[in-house]
């Protein structure tokens, strides 16, 4: 079996792209959440956490009748040591993608490449959209 060639540059650009959005990061405890104008809350919640690492979700989420709806909601995860990061998870109000399909194995190459574009192109539209975690926000320390 040939080895999986993941593409590095783009999990650095991923993870200066997530900095952009949170500079202090690396500082989140539990969740924290952003409000930019004409659009909707970013929320960022930490499932797993250690010194040189972060397993986070991102997403924005409507109200229905029928519960709360991801708009879209990535897991992603956060390397500090390496800079870099990649998308784990995508879930929509029509779809869920996991680009690891099983535990110790490399990910789905295509589905993985298909999230981390995803991830890149919507972390510059969230930034340009003027989202951002600010330091001293009651949910970041």
């Amino acid at each position: 079996m040939e080895p999986v060639k993941l593409d590095m540059q783009r999990g650095r650009r991923i993870f200066q792209k997530l900095l952009r959005l949170g500079p202090d990061l690396d500082r989140v405890l539990l969740h924290a959440k952003s409000s930019a104008p004409g659009f909707m809350d970013l929320q960022l919640d930490i499932l797993e956490c250690s010194p040189l690492y972060r397993r986070i979700m991102l997403g924005c989420y409507w109200s229905h009748p029928s519960g709360v709806i991801p708009d879209p909601s990535m897991t992603i995860a956060v390397f500090f040591d390496r800079e870099a990061a990649e998308a784990l998870t995508y879930r929509d109000a029509d779809r869920y993608e996991v680009a690891y399909t099983a535990p110790d194995e490399p990910p789905d190459l295509e589905t993985h490449t298909r999230l981390n574009v995803f991830l890149e192109r919507w972390l510059a539209a969230l930034a340009e959209q003027g989202h951002v975690f600010r330091r001293g926000d009651r949910h970041t320390i």
